[in-house]
């Protein structure tokens, strides 16, 4: 068969079937005895319908998420307060989080257990399946096998979820009324509006302008849920009304979302911040990712040489990364893992390791990561959830540790592998993951020269169904490569607070 999917038999039925095959709007499930199920196929398995294997997978969820900092040797440097400069306790997050958060903020734990009413929600779409594109290998005539773990099948239609639904439950469960949140590209605003709405909270986005305005429809799935959403910057907020003063027309970014939201949480005793990235936490709830891929790649009888990421905040990244690193830490696999991040924001191949504001304003702890400063404006890419000027302190962490590698891609290589991935497997990908299918793609073509049959593993972390007023640009010809001023960098590193 031209692609394979490892599913988890809970999408179809508890029997074991021999053959799935798709016949128009049904599909119709042969079981080994020979009688045949029809199913609505009013749900997504895989965009334009994969080709699934004759096989299903055994593959559960996930019961625990995995905690990287417990088996480094070397531990992160701790976060700090904005100002004393002493190291963050957890009564300073109070304002901003749960406490359950907090705590896994902090933990030195192995493992942390998945609370039962997060794993039934997880289980309305994961296990994730892991495909193999050999449509793709055929296309780039490479001797090596590509895989990619598909994040595009939650409701939102990207792996943020996966945070979502545990931060939702924690602040539900310690009674908190309302969250309020920021968003890029609108991938994590409508996950926290989503889950938002199983758990009875009222939700507050605000939105970077400059997705607001080119991904209307992303606006609407938050509204849809519930959930009211702001551009940003806006007039609402002491840190929006700065911004505006100083140029009206700010295209906006993370950092300056960040520090809207968090202001609305602090002056706000019933509400509690929540983000999609960069955090500890976060990385945590996202290392279901790399659970299952990892059971899922036994069973196809592989082991990666090389695991591929995209990077904005980390959080994609982590999740697939992290449960590998820990059985690289243990001898018993050692993949390049690499890291790919836009030319036009590139904070780990060209910021600095310090400690940095995780926002614009100033309003977050410190955090030791690789950051542009934050007063870095991005310039307006079509990847919006890359736009943040720094990187999340555990991924900047092992970086310096040697665990990982980094690239930067422009935009317009990303997007011609985005459409020879779309024309051959059949998902048109968001904007973020193009860049590691291109650097998939070259480490695909590298291979073809070398002829090695390396084991390409990707992190395919959403569909680009929202995205699609990018991809006419593309077609256009008129997406053009954005890249970075280095004046304006260093400009915005020069206040990055010096903290020995």
């Amino acid at each position: 068969m031209a692609s394979q999917l490892l599913l988890s038999t809970n999408l179809f039925t508890k029997s074991s079937l021999d053959k799935v095959f798709i016949t128009g709007d049904d599909l119709t499930l042969k079981r080994k005895s020979n009688h045949a199920t029809r199913v609505s196929y009013g749900f997504s398995l895989r965009a334009n319908a994969a080709l699934i294997s004759s096989h299903s997978s055994s593959v559960e969820v996930p019961r625990q998420w995995y905690n990287l900092v417990a088996d480094l040797s070397v531990k992160p440097p701790p976060q700090l307060h904005p100002k004393t400069f002493e190291p963050i306790k957890p009564e300073d997050l109070t304002h901003l989080f749960p406490n359950e958060i907090i705590k896994q903020e902090e933990t030195l734990e192995r493992f942390i257990d998945i609370p039962e009413e997060v794993l039934e929600i997880y289980k309305l779409w994961r296990p994730t399946p892991l495909i193999r594109a050999k449509r793709l290998e055929k296309l780039l005539q490479t001797p090596a096998r590509i895989y990619f773990k598909y994040e595009g099948g939650s409701p939102a239609g990207s792996h943020k979820p996966n945070s979502a639904i545990p931060q939702a439950y924690y602040n539900a469960k310690e009674g908190v009324k309302n969250v309020v949140t920021e968003t890029g590209a609108g991938q994590w605003g409508s996950s926290l509006a989503f889950a938002s709405s199983l758990f009875g909270l009222d939700c507050e986005v605000f939105q970077v302008a400059h997705t607001y305005q080119q991904k209307p429809y992303r606006r609407l799935m938050m509204q849809t849920w519930g959930a009211k959403v702001h551009q940003s910057p806006s007039e609402l907020t002491e840190a929006g009304r700065r911004i505006l003063q100083t140029d009206p027309s700010s295209t906006g970014s993370l950092g300056i979302a960040i520090s809207e939201a968090v202001e609305v949480a602090s002056r706000n005793e019933d509400t509690k911040y929540c983000l999609g990235s960069v955090f500890n936490h976060v990385l945590l709830h996202q290392t279901v990712i790399g659970e299952e891929c990892i059971k899922q790649m036994e069973e196809y009888g592989e082991t990666p040489d090389v695991i591929i990421g995209c990077t904005g905040g980390g959080s994609n990244f982590a999740g697939l990364s992290f449960p590998y690193i820990r059985e690289k830490l243990k001898g018993k696999i050692n993949p390049i893992i690499r890291a790919v991040e836009p030319s036009a924001c590139p904070s780990l191949t060209k910021g600095v390791y310090a400690y940095d504001f995780g926002d614009t304003a100033g309003l977050t702890p410190l955090m030791k990561m690789h950051t542009l400063g934050h007063d870095f404006i991005p310039s307006p890419i079509h990847s919006g959830g890359l736009r943040y000027h720094g990187m999340a302190p555990l991924v900047s962490h092992i970086y310096e540790q040697g665990f990982m590698e980094a690239i930067s891609i422009p935009q317009t290589e990303c997007f011609e592998g985005a459409i020879k991935f779309a024309r051959t497997e059949g998902i048109i990908p968001a904007p973020e993951p193009t860049h590691a299918i291109a650097a998939t793609i070259r480490e695909a073509l590298r291979c073809k020269e070398t002829g090695e049959a390396k084991v390409i593993l990707m992190a395919m972390c959403g569909h680009g169904h929202f995205d699609l007023t990018s991809y006419e640009k593309y077609l256009r010809g008129e997406l053009v490569d954005l890249s970075f001023s280095e004046e304006k960098i260093q400009e915005s590193l020069s206040k990055v607070a010096h903290v020995v």
